[in-house]
């Protein structure tokens, strides 16, 4: 069950729940209301609100509105993370592993929660803490790439790094136009697009040890 998901069931205020039951009502509750409003619209009193819970009761759990932004972004970070990670593992084929990949990032921008929006379109980006987290994602996945390429095409890791970097950056900003387009070409048709782009540049390098691909 979603953070979301667990908001929607425990709402009903004065309800007693574990504290870790709690701690993810009042993650859904605030990322409904940070993704709705933005940051600096947002109030704990809204939050609070649409947990169902007293003002109280959220800042026993987060000290204040940033401690809470900071803990969804943690969250939905790592997701992302993992998302890519997984997609490259999930084959040994470079073509459909840059699929998988492309596919991963549509997934997680898709998401009915709109959790990318705090990641990758946040209105509190000039906050260090959040940067940083900002920073961490797109490094990591990038970084995630880069081993797969530099272990298939013999690359240094610098080279790697920068056409990981490209491909991270263009299956980003692709997924969040085609959302913000209404999705007006199929997920799938969509996905394939971009993979057949990404994967005419990418196979121009040679599998490490051979002439081509």
């Amino acid at each position: 069950m979603t953070a979301i998901e667990q908001t929607e069931a425990a709402r009903p205020r004065g309800t007693r729940l574990p504290r870790r039951a709690r701690r993810n009502q009042l993650l859904g509750a605030a990322q409904e209301v940070f993704v709705a409003q933005g940051y600096h619209a947002a109030a704990m009193d809204d939050i609070a609100e649409r947990a169902g819970v007293s003002k109280p009761v959220l800042y026993q759990h987060f000290p204040g509105k940033l401690d809470l932004y900071l803990a969804l972004l943690d969250q939905h970070c790592e997701s992302l993370i993992q998302a890519v990670r997984s997609a490259l593992a999930s084959t040994t084929d470079n073509k459909q592993r840059v699929r998988a990949t492309m596919d991963a990032y549509f997934a997680y921008v898709e998401d009915d929660g709109g959790a990318f929006r705090l990641v990758f379109e946040s209105d509190l980006t000039n906050e260090p803490a959040v940067r940083e987290r900002v920073d961490k994602v797109t490094n990591e996945c990038a970084e995630a790439i880069r081993d797969v390429i530099a272990e298939d095409t013999g690359l240094s890791r610098a080279e790697s790094m920068l056409l990981a970097s490209g491909l991270g950056g263009l299956a980003q900003v692709v997924a969040r136009s085609w959302l913000h387009s209404d999705r007006s070409v199929p997920r799938d048709e969509a996905v394939q697009l971009l993979a057949s782009l990404a994967w005419r540049g990418i196979a121009g390098f040679p599998l490490h040890g051979t002439e081509q691909h």
